[in-house]
């Protein structure tokens, strides 16, 4: 059966119904270094776009370690700090104060980055940027608020980092109101 379709459609190729196209060599040798010039073109577009693809890659490589040779920038002062104050022979309140004296430090470089610590005691719950650990039943305080703040949560800009860890207060008489 299929050398039956085989011949069936060289038939319908070799029919004379339609003459053969003729074209000369002149028309034919055009028409091929035009194929070939458009075969060149493409071959050339693709490597400039990988080349391109290559180069934006490599360039957002080297702005994300400029970005984080910046950062680490600034915080190299702090850790000279706490090194410091490990080699120091002083009293543990002495200790104590360069310790916040560094953390003040560290919330300064922070701040320069654009980060913020997310409020927290005494402001309203929000699981958006709060995580609950707790809740502490307490009648003098409204139900829902921020009783306190475990670990400090931070954000940069609109972004949240991490959320705040806190203990919230659950007041039963506002909640059966």
């Amino acid at each position: 059966m299929r050398t039956e379709e085989t011949e069936s459609v060289s038939a319908a190729v070799d029919s004379p119904e339609e003459p053969p196209l003729t074209v000369s060599q002149q028309e034919y040798d055009r028409l091929r270094a035009e194929r070939d010039g458009l075969f060149d073109r493409i071959a050339r577009l693709q490597a400039e776009f990988d080349n391109a693809r290559k180069r934006e890659a490599r360039e957002r490589a080297d702005f994300r370690d400029f970005a984080v040779a910046g950062a680490i920038e600034e915080f190299l002062p702090v850790l000279d700090n706490f090194q410091l104050a490990l080699k120091s022979d002083g009293s543990v309140a002495q200790l104590r104060v360069g310790v916040e004296l560094i953390v003040k430090q560290m919330e300064d470089v922070l701040r320069s980055l654009n980060v913020q610590p997310i409020a927290a005691v005494g402001v309203e719950f929000d699981p958006r940027v709060h995580e609950a650990i707790e809740s502490v039943e307490r009648e003098d305080l409204p139900d829902g608020r921020v009783l306190e703040e475990v670990r400090r949560g931070y954000r940069i800009r609109e972004r949240l980092l991490r959320p705040a860890i806190v203990r919230i207060v659950s007041n039963p008489k506002q909640k059966e109101a």
